[in-house]
């Protein structure tokens, strides 16, 4: 009997796996950041590293790349800081290197509002950040996958947003959804193991 148990709890295990945080964590640096009121959009930056992939650790080098445009201008300025409506694309590719696959990793879009802030330093000079959540498929899979990304600019000096800049890092961090067809193993596992266990405290 405790053997029939174990092996119900261990085919139980295996869906349940699929909860786990297995969030992955991307590192881009460089590449152009381009907007106007038609959107934001980051072209050239490169994947630099990546963290939990497969379940793994920390990967570096020159890995890919990290492409990005959000929707249309909804509120504020360019120049002052404001937001962007979603929609647009978000695009991680990987080059094969260090065990990352080659090709695209992850492929989405925005889902909701774009937030782009200006921060002013102590000097006068000034940063902007690019903060949004995207949604999107995962290689391989086809599975429905959520995250976050966050973009610095380098500093513009005195200036402000021209239109163009250059991005100094960002971070984009994409956790799984279960699938249905994961919550439908679930559900069985479950199913089965009750009725192993009914069936044993009748004998």
């Amino acid at each position: 009997m405790k053997r029939i148990i174990l092996l119900a709890l261990l085919a139980m295990a295996l869906p349940l796996a699929a909860f786990a945080d297995n969030s992955v964590d991307f590192t881009n640096s460089g590449g152009t950041l381009s907007g106007s009121s038609e959107g934001l959009s980051l072209t050239g930056s490169e994947l630099i590293a990546v963290n939990g992939l497969g379940g793994g650790g920390l990967i570096t080098g020159g890995l890919g790349g990290v492409s990005f445009s959000t929707g249309t201008l909804a509120g504020g300025s360019l120049q002052n800081g404001g937001t962007f409506n979603g929609g647009g694309s978000f695009t991680i590719t990987g080059n094969g290197t260090n065990g990352v696959p080659s090709g695209t990793i992850f492929t989405g879009s925005f889902t909701g509002p774009v937030t782009w802030t200006l921060v002013t330093l102590a000097d006068g000079t000034h940063n902007y950040t690019l903060t949004g959540s995207i949604t999107g498929q995962w290689y391989g899979t086809g599975a429905a996958v959520f995250g976050a990304t966050v973009q610095l600019t380098i500093n513009t000096g005195k200036g402000f947003f021209n239109g163009s800049t250059t991005i100094s890092s960002g971070d984009t961090n994409i956790g799984s959804v279960p699938e249905p067809g994961t919550l439908g193993l679930l559900g069985t596992g479950m199913v089965g193991l009750a009725g192993i266990v009914r069936r044993k405290l009748k004998a």
